[in-house]
């Protein structure tokens, strides 16, 4: 393709849109986002379309599917640019039981199944860590993966673990990303460099804590959070979405509560709303002087706060209660790490010149550490 032509879009489990926004501010155009879990596919119709986010051009074309992927058959003509998902990722966490392609949740051959139909210019999944690192019982499993789509007519540029701290998402957050091209588009691939910009939770949520403070007339309390948030200077633990199936929202394990404890920020739940503050339990007792200072409790955070740590923009917002967003927010892909994803396929695609022949090895090893050397909450 050369540059001008429209870029196109079908994203399956699209959960609360991250990687759609992404995508999206890459200059894709979405056809169809597909998701089962009804909050999230309300949260991308609300925005999507009662909202018109990306536009009434946009929200008149773009299909939001509240269904099972496996259930998903649309009509193939090669005509499709990109084909991208962040497939569920429990069989390869590391919180998991890591049963990889034996869990029932493994959607890859779904994902490959789409492929076969659609024959899309480029291919983008989107999977955590664990999938390339460090456990070698998944290295087989990937390289059925890359068999599968050579098959198919794509050259595979490989496995890349990207950090999203390194595109200016203010939190530790590895995520495994492929990549593939069909050969008959394929004029080579770069992935994305670091940005360059690292963003602390104190730059990103001085804004918001200085305004819930202020509302209930606390400036002592968010004096003391941006002190201590700013000493620690880093950024967030990884947020976790949970399960359905166990309790409400907080920010993860114990490990992560106390990362971010020494930012300032009680892990133990999520905030409501700014509208209805809850002092005690919501904004904490750090300007209260109650017991030693150590023992003094921060802010939870809101669901907007936890929005933008994951990088979303300030404007999207999420479908139903408290929990059902916070969990739509913990289990998304970060925008601007599609973003960059998204730039460099579209770059790739709109090269010009004679067709490369596919590669010897890929273009990045399976279980390539990210572009920092940071110690990472998975």
């Amino acid at each position: 393709m050369t540059s001008g032509q429209s870029l196109t879009s079908i994203e399956i489990c699209a959960g609360a849109g991250g990687q759609a926004v992404g995508l999206h501010e890459a200059g894709f155009r979405h056809l169809a986002l597909v998701e089962i879990d009804t909050h999230a596919a309300a949260t991308l119709k609300l925005n999507v379309v009662e909202q018109e986010r990306w536009g009434e051009e946009e929200a008149k074309e773009c299909q939001i599917l509240t269904m099972d992927v496996k259930e998903f058959d649309p009509p193939g003509d090669g005509d499709l640019t990109l084909l991208a998902g962040g497939v569920p990722c429990p069989p390869f966490s590391v919180a998991g039981r890591q049963l990889g392609e034996d869990d029932e949740r493994d959607l890859f051959p779904e994902m490959l199944r789409l492929v076969n139909r659609l024959k899309p210019r480029a291919v983008m999944i989107e999977n955590v860590a664990g999938l390339v690192k460090p456990f070698d019982k998944f290295q087989s499993y990937r390289e059925r993966i890359k068999k599968v789509l050579r098959s198919e007519g794509y050259v595979v540029c490989g496995w890349r673990l990207l950090e999203a701290a390194d595109y200016g998402v203010p939190q530790l957050r590895p995520r495994a990303i492929l990549v593939a091209i069909r050969k008959d588009c394929y004029r080579g691939f770069e992935w994305p460099k670091p940005s360059g910009e690292v963003k602390t939770v104190a730059d990103a949520l001085k804004v918001s804590m200085e305004r819930r403070f202020e509302k209930v007339g606390r400036r002592k309390g968010y004096d003391e959070w941006l002190k201590k948030a700013s000493d620690a200077g880093t950024v967030a633990p990884t947020l976790v979405g949970g399960s359905k199936k166990h309790g409400g929202a907080d920010l993860g394990p114990t490990r992560a509560k106390k990362a971010w404890a020494a930012l300032g920020v009680n892990g133990m739940g999520v905030a409501n709303d700014e509208s209805d503050v809850n002092i005690a339990r919501d904004l904490g007792n750090m300007d209260l002087e109650i017991g030693p200072e150590e023992k003094r409790v921060g802010p939870m955070l809101t669901v907007e706060q936890a929005a933008i740590i994951q990088g979303f923009p300030a404007d999207w917002r999420f479908s139903g209660r408290k929990t059902a967003q916070y969990r739509q927010i913990g289990n998304a892909f970060p925008p601007p790490v599609a973003k960059a994803v998204g730039l460099a396929i579209k770059a790739a695609l709109e090269r010009t010149g004679d067709l490369l022949e596919a590669p010897d090895g890929d273009l990045e090893l399976d279980g390539t550490t990210c572009a920092s050397d940071r110690d990472t909450l998975i």
